[in-house]
This record gives structure tokens, C-alpha cells and sequence, in this order.
């Protein structure tokens, strides 16, 4: 190995964000573990919210609606967010964002007491679950323009990738260790409504419990001793600027990201529900000094959440390496492949516990692009604009992805003639996942027609 090779390995490291935590660097400690204890809490319950409210009475349109409201607030958050941690400082906008969310997570948690409530056709349940998305989903959105940023000031233009694996490896850690819990709990239930019903709640606790940590570790240790007060938001007028100030070599990635997006966003939700009830795969296993032990489908579905993180955080740093030898448009190209092809390969694959484990390990690969991704859309941005770039961009794509769950729950389930009640199409899972692939071909090609390179990447 040259002194060159060795110097970049040295200079980028994966495991640095774990060095600085043990190293007990205040604002990286402060920080490190808030964004662990809501990444655990948020992908605890998040990729399970489609069983939970199956299991509560929710038909699979309805589930689709929560999918396309969480793209509503996907889309709506971040702007405001930036703006508004510009406005109080980080710490008060951090500790405001963690007790939304943390109330969040009390509301799913309380929702099951009003099952028995109905407004209409729809349980109060399920309302419930509605209204506390908007709380839950806080922490997570509304900081994601100021990451962004952080990253694009401490990073140099060519090692973009790298930085953005760095971070990113640090908070899917929480991503693999959340499902093998809620994998953990789900163990002794059944497959019943009322067993995954009570199996979420305890989960809910634990995503509780992991939200007040985080808040108050937050809010008390945080220094931000350097943060700026901002001037206040300039309202419509000034996104409407940022969005004209998007660089030109974002269109074509804008494009081909937000077709792939939607394609996934139609059938994202439904994944819990393809393992555990569409194909209702569980894992048997006989342990010499154990025995055999039976996993239902929930549980087996939390191991495979596992699976796919563990492949993504073994493969996110050697891609963030390869773009800086191929460019960052081949790894970006990769990830948006695995997620186009990923839900017809799903929702026609064999009832098979080892196929089933193949495919998620595949999915995984998905995340090999998400840092060159980052990278893309951050790095023609002038300095000192990353964090307003990075918010219009997200802000326009998760707009035009809003309504792909909702679709996607239209085309699971069916729908009928709202004047006669008469069925017009009976609902087919497997169309909706192949629509969703077809979708994200189109995209992926779009993006390989006509996708720029990074200039620093050349």
C-alpha cells in the first residue's frame, strides 16, 4: 500500500464518529446520542406501522393514506426546521423537536384505547395513529437541512462521500439494533391482532423511554456555545428564490430520484405486511443446546430489517471509497437499480425464509449510494447555501412523492364506484410492486441518460 492509500485511509475513517463518542467530545457525545436514541425509536415503530394498524382494523387503503401523510410531512418539515433552529439556537430547537417526538410515540402508544371509538367508518385508533405522526416524525425531519450543511462545512468537496458515510454509519447503528429489538419483543406473542397489538405497545415503551433519554441528554448536556440567532424566515418569497437557485446539475438527479422515490414510496409500507400476512413467512430454527425455536412472522420481519442494515453499513463506506475512483454517478446509479427492482423481486418471491433473508441482504445495497448521493446534491452548492440546496431539493421531490403511498394502497386494495358501491377493480398486491418497479426503472434510466458528475469527483 503507497503512503497516498495509507494517508486516505487515515484521513477517512469509518468508525470516526464512534472514536470522537468514546473519546467523550462533548457536542459530539450530546449529539451522537440523541441521534442514536431517535433513529432506534423511529425505526422501531416506523417499518412496523403497517401491521400495527392491520391489526387495529386499518384496510390497506387507509394504511396507504399514513404512508402519503408521512410524505406530506417529510416534505413540509425540513425547510421550517432550518428555519426555525436559525431562529432559537440548536439546543431549543433540538430539545423542542425531541419532546414532539417523544410525545409522538405516546400517542401510538395510547391509540389502542380508543379502537372501540368510531368517527364514521374509521375507529378512533387509527385517527389517533394519524395525529401522532405529525408529533413523532419532528426530530427526524426538521434537522435534516442542517446536517446537510455541517457535513458540506467540514468536508472537503472531494471527500464529500466519505463524510456523509462517516455520519450515515453511525445513525443506521440504530437503524440494525432497532428491529432486532423490536424483533426481540415480537418473540413471545403470536401472530393474532391482539398479540401484535400488545407486542407494539411494547415497543412504544421502549421507543418512549429511548425519546426521554434523548431529550434530556439533549437539553441538558448540549453546550451551543457557538450557535447564531438568524434573522427570521422571509417566508414563500425566499424559498421560492432557493428553489430558482438550484443548480443546474441537480435537475436531472431531481428527476430520476424523485421517480425512483415515488416507486418505493408505493409500496414501502406494505412491506411489513408482504412478510407477515401476504406471504406470512416466519423462521424455524433447531439450536443444538437450545432446541427449536419458532419465530412468528413479525419477528422474523425485525431480523430482516437487521439483515438489510447490517449489509448497508458494511457496504456504505467501500462505495463512498469507490466514488472517489468511478465518480459519484455509477454508486448513485446502484443504489436507485436496488430500489426499482427490489419490490416486484419481493412480492413474487417463494414462501421461503432463505429467500426472503437473500432479498432483504440485497436490499441492503440499496444504501451503498445514499452518501455519493448526498454528496450530489450538496456539493454543487455555493458556500454557505448547502443547508438552504439541500431543503429546496428535498422539499420539491418529497412534494411530488406525497400521494405514491396512497396510490400504491389504491392499487393493493381496490377500490368502487363511490355512487353505486359497485367493486371497479378488486385490489392486486402484485401489480402495485410491479407499477412501483416499472416506475423505478424509468427512473434509474433517466437518471444514467442524462444524470451530471460532480465536478470534484472528475
Amino acid at each position: 500500500m503507497s503512503l497516498e492509500q495509507e494517508a486516505r485511509e487515515e484521513e477517512i475513517d469509518p468508525l470516526d464518529a464512534f472514536r470522537q463518542f468514546f473519546a467523550l467530545e462533548r457536542d459530539v457525545l450530546v449529539l451522537s446520542l440523541a441521534m442514536f436514541a431517535f433513529s432506534l425509536g423511529f425505526q422501531m415503530t416506523s417499518r412496523y406501522m403497517a401491521e400495527y394498524m392491520s391489526a387495529l382494523g386499518a384496510t390497506a387503503f387507509v394504511v396507504g393514506l399514513f404512508g402519503t401523510f408521512g410524505n406530506v410531512i417529510s416534505a413540509l418539515y425540513p425547510y421550517p426546521g432550518g428555519a426555525i433552529s436559525d431562529r432559537i439556537g440548536s439546543r431549543y430547537a433540538l430539545t423542542a423537536f425531541g419532546l414532539c417526538s417523544t410525545l409522538g410515540f405516546g400517542v401510538w402508544l395510547a391509540a389502542p384505547l380508543l379502537a372501540d371509538v368510531t368517527i364514521g367508518p374509521t375507529s378512533l385508533a387509527i385517527v389517533a395513529i394519524f395525529l401522532g405522526l405529525i408529533l413523532a416524525q419532528a426530530w427526524k425531519s426538521f434537522g435534516l437541512g442542517a446536517t446537510y450543511a455541517i457535513v458540506k462545512q467540514a468536508v472537503p468537496p472531494s471527500r464529500l462521500a466519505a463524510g456523509f458515510a462517516s455520519t450515515e454509519t453511525f445513525r443506521r447503528t440504530a437503524f440494525l439494533v432497532g428491529p432486532l429489538i423490536a424483533a426481540a419483543l415480537f418473540f413471545p406473542f403470536g401472530s393474532t391482532d391482539s398479540d401484535v397489538v400488545l407486542a407494539f405497545q411494547l415497543i412504544l415503551v421502549v421507543a418512549l423511554v429511548f425519546g426521554v433519554l434523548g431529550t434530556v441528554v439533549q437539553h441538558v448536556l448540549y453546550e451551543g456555545a457557538e450557535d447564531s440567532i438568524g434573522k427570521e424566515f422571509e417566508g414563500v418569497s425566499q424559498l421560492l428564490v432557493d428553489l430558482r437557485a438550484m443548480p443546474d446539475e441537480l435537475r436531472p438527479l431531481l428527476v430520476g430520484d424523485t421517480l425512483v422515490r415515488f416507486a418505493n414510496g408505493m409500496v414501502y409500507v406494505f412491506f411489513v405486511i408482504v412478510v407477515t400476512r401476504f406471504l406470512g413467512v416466519g423462521l424455524t430454527l433447531s439450536l443444538p443446546a437450545v432446541g427449536t425455536i419458532a419465530l412468528s412472522p413479525q419477528s422474523y420481519f425485525g431480523l430482516l430489517l437487521g439483515l438489510e442494515m447490517l449489509v448497508a453499513l458494511l457496504v456504505m463506506f467501500p462505495a463512498a471509497l469507490a466514488a472517489e475512483r468511478v465518480g459519484l454517478k455509477p454508486v448513485v446509479a446502484l443504489g436507485f437499480v436496488v430500489y426499482a427492482v427490489f419490490p416486484v423481486m419481493l412480492i413474487t418471491a417463494p414462501e421461503s425464509a432463505a429467500v426472503l433473508a437473500a432479498l432483504f441482504a440485497f436490499s441492503g445495497l440499496r444504501f451503498a449510494g445514499l452518501p455519493a448521493h448526498k454528496a450530489l446534491i450538496v456539493g454543487p452548492a455555493e458556500a454557505g447555501a448547502g443547508g438552504r440546496v439541500t431543503g429546496a431539493y428535498y422539499l420539491l421531490r418529497n412534494l411530488i412523492v406525497i400521494p405514491s403511498a396512497a396510490l400504491g394502497g389504491l392499487i393493493w386494495g381496490g377500490f368502487a364506484n363511490p355512487l353505486t358501491g359497485d367493486p371497479v377493480f378488486a385490489g392486486s398486491p402484485t401489480l402495485a410492486f410491479t407499477i412501483a418497479t416499472g416506475i423505478g426503472l424509468v427512473g434509474t434510466a433517466y437518471f444514467l441518460l442524462f444524470g451530471k458528475e460532480f465536478e470534484a469527483y472528475q
